[in-house]
Parts: structure tokens; sequence; C-alpha cells
């Protein structure tokens, strides 16, 4: 979710609470119900005929309108270029390609390393997860330092799969990606690469009846330097995390744009 976007929500909810005192319900239907005038029933219930005959709802127009309004501000609020410095920065080192299909919540992002097919997949779900979330809330007084702040602290799920070339099996690595690092949280191992790295409800949950490994930080600290230094060898490194949580942003903000186009098109179209 883009930072303007936040803002405007919050401000939003903000007014919204003030606007109505504490513990007070919000009953408006029913107040306007029981001072509705018979004539004035008949006419709402005429009009609300008339509606549905026409295969249209009363709030149709009116919630046309606010889409609209969103929508423009949202387009507005894009900077007007086919792509962002970080996105081309990010392609022009060649070494993961971005899978990013229109509509879809994860993302992946594949590279060969030697002999190995590295995949990597995350979800822009955790945006708005983190955005809910008031654990990952600034504090007042971090307003001070904000230059001190990284650019994006919300944590962001990632999981690689690694695969050879003439081996057997797979290892899979759960990740947190947040404020510049990977946090690794296990790596398991399985002996069936397909099972690893098939992307269905049945090899889903055969993999939750194995053993996945022991959590990371339990490890040896020089095991679990050796396995840093392997993720790094592969592109699994700082520069990596960085990109993440900003191609999230952009590609949830893309998303947002679309759904807004897409439901206001739908609440548009009459049979």
């Amino acid at each position: 979710m883009s930072a303007i976007r936040a803002l405007r929500q919050l401000c939003a909810s903000s007014s919204r609470t003030l606007a109505r005192p504490a513990g007070a319900p919000f009953r408006l239907a029913h107040v306007a119900a029981r001072v509705q005038t018979p004539v004035a029933a008949s006419a709402a219930r005429s009009f609300s005929v008339s509606a549905r005959r026409f295969n249209e709802g009363s709030a149709d127009v009116v919630l046309s309108q606010k889409l609209a309004e969103e929508l423009k501000y949202e387009k507005e609020a894009i900077a007007d270029v086919a792509e962002p410095d970080f996105l081309k920065t990010f392609k022009e080192q060649d070494q993961w390609k971005i899978d990013d299909v229109e509509g879809n919540d994860e993302v992946t992002l594949t590279r060969k390393f030697g002999n190995e097919s590295i995949r990597l997949m995350f979800s822009i779900a955790d945006i708005q997860a983190a955005d809910e979330d008031p654990e990952y809330e600034q504090e007042d007084g971090d307003e001070a330092s904000g230059e001190d702040q990284p650019a994006h602290s919300y944590p962001i799920r990632t999981s690689f799969s690694i695969t050879k070339e003439g081996a057997k099996g797979s290892i899979n690595i759960d990740t947190m990606c947040q404020e510049g690092a990977f946090v690794v949280d296990n790596i398991s191992y399985y002996p069936d690469a397909k099972l690893g790295t098939e992307l269905t409800a049945e090899s889903d949950w055969k993999r939750r009846g194995l053993y996945i490994g022991p959590q990371f930080d339990t490890l040896d600290v020089s095991v679990q330097e050796e396995f840093e230094k392997y993720l790094q060898e592969r592109g699994i490194n700082e520069s990596l995390a960085m990109f993440i949580p900003e191609y999230a942003e952009h590609k949830e903000q893309k998303e947002y744009v679309r759904w807004l186009s897409n439901v206001k098109t739908f609440i548009e179209t009459s049979s």
C-alpha cells in the first residue's frame, strides 16, 4: 500500500471517529425508517421496485462516482513513468527473472546458479497485514529521526527452493525479509524435488506431514554463518532484500488501481 493511500485512510478513519460520539451506535437506517411518512415509504418502495426492474441498485451511481474519484486520485499519485528506476536497475543486473502475473497475489523470482535452479516466492498480501498490525506502526518519537528509519520496515515472508540438475531432492528455505535483510526461519530438505517445489494442494498437504528441519537460530553459530555465506553466493543478499518490499509495494499499487477500474466497470455495466 502506498504511503499516500495509507495516510488518507488514517485521516478518513479519524474523521469518522470524531464525527460520531463515542459509543453511539450507527443506526441511521433505522432512524430514517421510523420517521418516514407513509407517502415517502410508498415512494421508496416504488423506487426500489423500479431499480430492481432495471437491474440497477439505488446506490450504483454514487458508488461508481466514488470509485471514479479514487481511481483518478490513485492514477495521479503514481509517477508517470513506464518503469520505476529501482526496477530498471534490478533488471539491468540480470540475475533474477521476475514472473509477475496481473491479478495474482504472489510474485516469483527465478535464477540459475551453476547447475542449480533457484526460485523465490513472496506475496503482496503481507503489506496489508503489516499495515493493520500496530506493532509495525512508527512511534511518535521516531518522526524526528525519520531519515534514519528504513524505507520499508514491514516484514514480507519469502520462500526459496533450490534444486540441482542430476541430484535428487530440493532444499527449501523459509525467511522473513525486513529492513534490508533475510532472517532465516528454517531450512528444509525434501528427498523428492517435485514434492519440494510443486505448487499444488496435494503436495502442500504431503509437506505438512514431513519433518521440516530445526529452527535456524538453534543451529550451531558456525553452521548458521556458513549457511548465510551459502545464500549470499546465490544472490540472496541485502540488495535482493531491499528490492522485494519495494517491488511488493509497486505491485500492490498497480493491483489496487486495476481493482478499482474492474469494480467500477462491473458496477456500471447493465444488461
